[in-house]
C-alpha cells in the first residue's frame, strides 16, 4: 500500500519537469516566429533606427552635394520634460558596423535617454540600409562635419560646443570629424572605440588576430564585389558572433528557452536590432579594412580628409577628450581604445604641450555592447561622465583616469539615486596607460600581416576582381544576401513558413494554461547543469 501511494510522488517531479520543458519548447519556437515576423515588419518599413524616442530629421545626407545615407535627427523629449535649448547639445554617433543604428537610444536608460533626462538637446546621428552610390568614408565624415555645423546654428546661444559621443566604429568616425573640423565641436567622447587596432594582450581577443588569419582584406573585396559592389553588413554580425559561438549557437537561444516567460519581450527588443542588417559600398569597406583594422594607419597619421593635402593628425583635437573602455569587452579591449594615447604621445608633458586634456574610465567587467547599452552603466558611468563636462572642461591638461566611487552599494545596481556615486580624477602617466597591456613587441608581427594583406589585396584587384564583379549582378547579389544563414534562420521561423500556422493557437492555449515547474526540481537542476558543461 505504501509503494502504491509514494509512486505518483516520486514521478510527480518528471511530470511537472516534462510538462514545463514541452510549455517552454512552444512558447520558445513562438517567440523565434515573432522575432521573423518582426525582422520582415522592419525591413518593410525601411529599417529605422531602433530608437525608443521620437525624433525629426534635421539634415538629410542623401541631399549634399557629396551624397551619403547619412542624416541628422532631433531627439524629441518627453512629454512634461523639456530640454533646455541654451544647454550644451548631445551629438550621437551610432557604429555602422553591420547593424542598424539605434542602439545608444532604444531605452529610456541609455546615452540618448540620460542626456533628455538632463535637459540637454539631443541630436543622433542615423544612417539608412543602401548606401548612395557615390558614398565614401570622406563623404560620411563631411556629412557629419555640415550636421555638426547645423547642431551649432540651431544653438547659438548654449553654454558649450556640441559634445558628440562616438560609439565603437562611431568613435573612429568622431575622431577624424575632430581632427578634421577641431572648432566644431565640444568635448569628445569615445565609447568601446577602437583608435589602436594592433594592440592587445598577447593570445587574447581573436578579432585583432582575424586580418592575419583571413590573409588581409582581400576577402572583404571580395564580399563586395559578390553583392554587385556592395558588402552585406550581416557578414560583420556574423563575425561579432563568431567570437562566441558556445553564447551565439546555445547559450542566447537557452536563456530564452529556460526564462521564456520573463525574457520574450527583452529578447525580441534586442532581435529587432541585432537582426537589422546595412550595407557599405567596396570603397567604404576597403577603407575601413585596409586603413584601420589591418593598415593600422590612423594614429601613424596616414589617413587622409577628401580633397586634404595633409593627412589626419589626431593630435590637432583641441578637446578634451573622454574614453570609456571596458575589461569585459572583448572585441574593442582596453589597449585598443586606449594606447593611441602612447601612439600619439611619448609623455604626459606632450599632452600638457599640446594643451590637450585626455580622461579615461575603465569598467571592471561589462561586454562591448553594455558600454552603451546598459542601464546601469547609463546610469553610472554615463551619468557622472555627463555630468562632470563642466569640470572635465576646465580640467588643466594632462592624463587623467576618472575613479567614481558608489556611496550606497547596499542599493540595487540599477537604482537611480540622487548623488549615488562620486566622480573624482587622478593624474596619470603615459607609462601607466603602457602597464594596461603586457608589452607591445607582438605588435610587430601586423606589420608583416599589413605588407602580405596589401599584396594580396593588388593581385586580387588585377587578376580575380575584374572576374567577379563581370558576373555579379543584381539579382546575385540579392539572392547571396537572401541566403545568408541569419537571414534564413529569420525567415524559415515566420509567419512564412505554412508549416508553422498552428503556432500562434499553440502559444496562446499554453499562456493560458501555464505551469511552470518548481525551481527546486531535480529535473530543472540537471537541465540548467547540463546547459552549463
Amino acid at each position: 500500500m505504501e509503494t502504491a501511494q509514494s509512486a505518483p510522488t516520486v514521478a510527480q517531479p518528471l511530470y511537472d519537469y516534462v510538462y514545463d520543458a514541452w510549455q517552454r519548447s512552444v512558447l520558445f519556437l513562438d517567440a523565434l516566429r515573432e522575432r521573423g515576423n518582426q525582422t520582415y515588419v522592419h525591413e518593410q518599413a525601411g529599417m529605422p533606427p531602433v530608437l525608443a524616442f521620437d525624433y525629426e530629421v534635421i539634415v538629410d545626407g542623401r541631399e549634399l552635394d557629396d551624397p551619403c545615407n547619412y542624416a541628422l535627427l532631433r531627439i524629441k523629449p518627453e512629454e512634461g520634460v523639456p530640454t533646455d535649448p541654451r544647454m550644451r547639445p548631445f551629438v550621437v554617433i551610432d557604429p555602422r558596423a553591420g547593424h542598424g543604428p539605434g542602439i545608444a537610444g532604444f531605452k529610456m536608460d541609455s546615452e540618448v535617454g540620460i542626456a533628455l533626462r538632463k535637459g540637454h538637446p539631443c541630436y543622433f546621428v542615423t544612417f539608412f540600409p543602401l548606401p548612395c552610390e557615390t558614398q565614401t568614408i570622406q563623404s560620411v565624415a563631411q556629412a557629419e562635419a555640415v550636421f555638426i555645423q547645423r547642431v551649432r546654428e540651431l544653438h547659438p546661444d548654449a553654454d558649450g560646443l556640441p559634445f558628440i559621443i562616438g560609439n565603437c566604429q562611431g568613435g573612429w568616425a568622431a575622431a577624424l570629424l575632430a581632427a578634421s573640423a577641431p572648432a566644431l565641436v565640444g568635448p569628445l567622447m569615445l565609447a568601446g572605440s577602437p583608435l589602436s587596432y594592433w594592440a592587445g594582450v598577447r593570445g587574447k581577443n581573436p578579432m585583432r588576430y582575424s586580418g592575419g588569419m583571413l590573409g588581409g582584406s582581400w576577402m572583404s573585396s571580395l564580399a563586395a564585389d559578390l553583392g554587385d559592389g556592395r558588402f552585406d553588413g550581416a557578414y560583420l554580425v556574423q563575425n561579432f558572433e563568431y567570437l562566441n559561438p558556445a553564447n551565439t549557437y546555445w547559450g542566447k537561444l537557452y536563456n530564452l528557452y529556460s526564462k521564456v516567460d520573463s525574457e520574450r519581450e527583452r529578447f525580441l527588443e534586442f532581435e529587432r536590432w541585432w537582426g537589422g542588417h546595412f550595407q557599405l559600398n567596396r570603397a567604404e569597406i576597403d577603407w575601413i579594412v585596409q586603413n584601420l583594422f589591418v593598415g593600422n594607419h590612423l594614429t601613424r597619421n596616414e589617413v587622409f580628409a577628401k580633397n586634404a593635402r595633409s593627412p589626419v593628425d589626431l593630435r590637432n583635437i583641441r578637446t578634451p577628450i573622454i574614453v570609456l573602455a571596458s575589461w569585459g569587452d572583448n572585441i574593442t579591449p582596453p589597449q585598443q581604445a586606449l594606447n593611441w594615447i602612447p601612439d600619439l604621445y611619448a609623455s604626459v608633458d606632450e599632452i600638457v604641450a599640446n594643451e590637450q586634456v585626455i580622461v579615461y574610465c575603465l569598467h571592471d567587467k561589462v561586454g562591448h555592447l553594455g558600454i552603451f547599452v546598459s542601464a546601469s552603466v547609463a546610469n553610472k558611468e554615463h551619468t557622472e561622465l555627463f555630468s562632470a563636462l563642466d569640470l572635465i572642461d576646465v580640467l588643466p591638461p594632462g592624463l587623467y583616469e576618472a575613479k567614481i566611487t558608489d556611496s550606497t552599494p547596499e542599493a540595487g545596481r540599477l537604482e537611480a539615486l540622487e548623488g549615488r556615486y562620486e566622480i573624482r580624477f587622478e593624474l596619470r602617466t603615459i607609462e601607466d596607460i603602457l602597464a594596461l597591456d603586457d608589452g607591445r613587441d607582438d605588435e610587430q608581427p601586423f606589420e608583416v600581416v599589413r605588407r602580405l594583406a596589401e599584396n594580396n589585396q593588388r593581385l586580387y584587384d588585377l587578376f580575380v576582381s575584374p572576374f567577379v564583379r563581370a558576373s555579379s549582378n543584381a539579382f546575385s547579389a540579392h539572392a547571396l544576401r537572401e541566403s545568408h544563414p541569419s537571414r534564413v534562420e529569420r525567415s524559415v521561423l515566420s509567419d512564412a513558413n505554412p508549416t508553422l500556422g498552428v503556432l500562434p493557437a499553440m502559444a496562446e492555449a499554453v499562456r493560458a494554461h501555464r505551469k511552470p515547474a518548481a525551481p527546486d526540481n531535480p529535473f530543472t537542476l540537471l537541465e540548467k547543469q547540463a546547459s552549463a558543461t
